[in-house]
């Protein structure tokens, strides 16, 4: 083959390209200024240029892009192939665009498919943004938290907006009647949000005049100081139960009653200031009593131990208040020392207690019966090298010296 010439086309002694197509040699065009090779690879490029878009059609394809735009590529190239300027095999590239119309039309039912199940999906999804609308619009208006309530619904109009600009268009009907649900429910929690903040307001109104006849009650107990805390623990109960008057209102309002009450409690604490130092000399009056009753502790005669408890606690009572930080430390220490002498006593009853003591005399005698026949047959065990009942016996034996051992005491 000359180098004017390809499988698919030649170049003729005056220029002119030619390419072979459907078994007939037609003429592409000339190459001016240009040599027979230069000429043949110019229309080969062409071709070149050619297979290109419908290897790129093809690839479209198998991506699935819309079978609308592959539809009206594979009708240009259809055109553009009929007698294309262009050598090479022309013929293959027919059959392949050929093909593709086949995959336009496997296309177009798979992507009809696809739409049709994102339309339904995309029903489905505003209807559930429109039943949670409908949720939070039938919420009791009274127990309803309208912050997150108003932040729940903003939220699904934004997703409803975002579906209505980023999803599948929808039929007109069903499309028009889920919007006017939603606008429905948005209107409906409105109007009862308008409604429970109007009732609110009412409210607060009741709520901060008797807050403010509370506060007034609270500052005129300031004459009676320490005296006045009692009836200001009352009016703090009410303060408890009046309610809310809204939180700006509330904190006001607090602080004037608060700033009341602190100062019937700063003339307590000038009372409970000078009573501690009146009665540190009574808690080291008791602190010594305490040292002095501390072996009672540990004391064994429960006569002599009773005595000196009884002295301690007549000095006790005639010593007086101590300060109110140290009511607790040293009542505690006296109960414990109290506690002490009164088990010295019980204990003594348990073991002089007559009838007690005879019921225990007779089991320790039984015990001690049934000791003495366990050690009997213990030695004949033993004689007899029987181990099994050396182990029986002895269990036995140690269980009635221990219950023995109980009574006793």
């Amino acid at each position: 083959m000359s180098a004017n010439e390809n499988t698919w086309g030649r170049v003729d002694e005056t220029g002119t390209v030619y390419v072979t197509d459907r078994d007939v040699e037609r003429a592409v065009g000339q190459y001016p200024d240009g040599t027979p090779d230069e000429a043949l690879a110019y229309f080969v490029r062409k071709y070149v240029e050619l297979e290109g878009q419908v290897r790129l059609l093809e690839q479209r394809a198998r991506a699935g892009a819309p079978a609308a735009d592959v539809a009206k590529t594979v009708a240009a190239l259809t055109s553009a192939l009929e007698s294309p300027a262009a050598v090479g095999d022309l013929e293959a590239l027919r059959t392949r665009v050929a093909a593709l119309s086949t995959t336009v039309e496997k296309l177009t039912e798979e992507q009809k498919a696809e739409a049709a199940a994102a339309v339904e999906a995309a029903l489905a999804e505003r209807t559930a943004i429109v039943t949670a609308a409908e949720a939070i619009a039938a919420r009791d208006p009274q127990t309803i938290q309208w912050k997150q309530a108003t932040a729940e619904l903003d939220a699904l109009f934004t997703r409803w907006k975002d579906h209505q600009q980023n999803g599948p268009r929808l039929p007109k009907k069903q499309g028009d009647e889920l919007w006017k649900r939603f606008r429905a429910a948005r209107s409906t929690v409105e109007s009862h949000r308008r409604s429970f903040f109007a009732g609110l307001d009412a409210e607060h109104k009741e709520v901060r005049a008797r807050k403010q006849a509370l506060v007034d009650k609270a500052v005129a107990l300031a004459p009676q100081g320490s005296a006045g805390i009692p009836a200001y623990r009352r009016l703090l109960d009410e303060w408890k139960t009046a309610g809310r008057a809204g939180k700006k209102i509330d904190d006001a309002l607090w602080e004037q009653f608060k700033a009341a009450g602190d100062a019937l409690y700063a003339a307590k604490a000038e009372v409970d200031a000078r009573e501690n130092e009146e009665f540190s000399a009574n808690l080291a009056v008791k602190l010594a009593l305490l040292d002095e009753a501390a072996p009672l502790l540990t004391a064994t005669d429960r006569v002599q131990a009773r005595n000196t408890l009884s002295s301690i606690q007549r000095r006790w009572e005639a010593a007086g208040k101590v300060p109110r930080d140290q009511v607790r430390v040293v009542e505690d220490r006296l109960r414990q020392i109290e506690l002490a002498v009164k088990k010295l006593e019980e204990d003594h009853w348990n073991r002089t207690d007559p009838e007690k003591k005879a019921r225990s005399e007779g089991l320790a005698a039984q015990l001690e019966q049934a000791i003495a026949g366990l050690e009997a047959d213990l030695a004949a065990a033993t004689a007899a090298k029987d181990a099994k009942r050396i182990a029986e016996v002895t269990e036995a034996l140690e269980a009635r010296r221990a219950w023995l051992a109980a009574v006793d005491r």
